[in-house]
């Protein structure tokens, strides 16, 4: 069984026992969070919301806070020397599914 969840504005395909990175939430580590559902399969049953299942949720588990690898940003402009180097990480959060129902 997965379900395809609305986590923070984006959707995601979840199953239970997945651990997932999601943006940076505001939760702490241990924390459970809960996630509206927009249609889960079940073999061959399917259930689509208008736009969310009823009664039906995903919960999950904050795991960690993480960032992922640098990335170069370099920007110049030609014969003007003009150059700027930057770096950045981009901050998500880890969760594992607990539980879709």
């Amino acid at each position: 069984m997965y379900a395809i969840a609305d986590i923070m504005g984006k959707q995601y395909k979840v199953e239970v026992g997945q651990t997932i990175a999601v943006d940076k939430m505001a939760n702490e580590i241990g924390e459970e969070v809960t996630f509206p559902v927009l249609m889960t399969v079940d073999g061959e049953k399917i259930k689509a919301g208008d736009p969310v299942v009823k009664n039906v949720l995903v919960k999950a588990k904050v795991v960690a806070h993480v960032k992922d690898k640098k990335i170069i940003v370099f920007k110049y402009k030609a014969k003007k020397n003009e150059r700027k180097k930057q770096g950045h990480r981009q901050p998500y959060t880890k969760i594992e599914i607990v539980s879709i129902g």
